[in-house]
């Protein structure tokens, strides 16, 4: 059974619709891309699946996986922050920045924070150099841009998705708080958990 094309039936006949019986390879990587949806990155299984679909071999399909930066191999964090570092980039600060945002999320470059959230990785050229520092951030969903950074600004929207991680509250949990609140019968609460609890409550 091919895993991928009994997952996504009308996509992958849509991809490989798109090219000649006998140029399936040409395939491969948007097979990739949607094979990678999933988990964030392309199985063993899925090696398999995308060579049996485009006629080619796994170790074709695996090069392709390791050369290029928007497909990975092994598992990784919900969020990929790719930092270039290419020489007009790291004339702008880009390695420095790198190392800074690394230490700080106390972490190496290439590795996931231990909460699973962002993985930091080092690419080449997103065509920005005078914006540097500059990253993209790559989720299931695409890709986002982050030009002209500091690792201040970088932690801070870091922080921002480690909020929007957050289980919301039950909507009763929320008045109990919302009513704590009004008299002033919480002092442990914090502004953050506020502005939630408040934006929950429809205030």
């Amino acid at each position: 059974m091919n895993y991928l094309a009994e997952k996504y039936p009308g996509e992958v006949e849509k991809i490989l619709a798109k090219y000649p019986a006998e140029q399936k390879r040409s395939a491969v990587m948007p097979l990739l891309y949607l094979s990678q949806r999933e988990h964030g990155y392309v199985t063993k299984q899925s090696l398999q699946d995308i060579a049996e679909l485009a006629g080619v071999s796994t170790t074709d399909v695996a090069s392709l996986v390791g050369f290029y930066t928007l497909y990975h191999g092994q598992p990784g964090g919900a969020r990929r922050i790719q930092v270039c570092n290419d020489l007009p980039c790291a004339l702008r600060g880009a390695d420095q920045f790198l190392e800074a945002l690394c230490e700080n999320l106390g972490i190496q470059v290439g590795e996931t924070t231990p909460d699973g959230l962002v993985t930091v990785e080092a690419v080449m050229c997103l065509a920005g150099c005078d914006k540097a520092p500059l990253f993209q951030v790559q989720t299931g969903e695409g890709l986002d841009y982050y030009e002209e950074q500091t690792v201040e600004s970088a932690l801070q929207l870091v922080e921002k998705w480690r909020i929007e991680e957050q289980p919301r509250q039950p909507i009763e949990s929320a008045e109990s708080t919302l009513a704590a609140i009004a008299k002033g019968g919480s002092s442990s609460v914090s502004e953050q958990e506020r502005i939630m609890v408040q934006e929950e409550g429809g205030q």
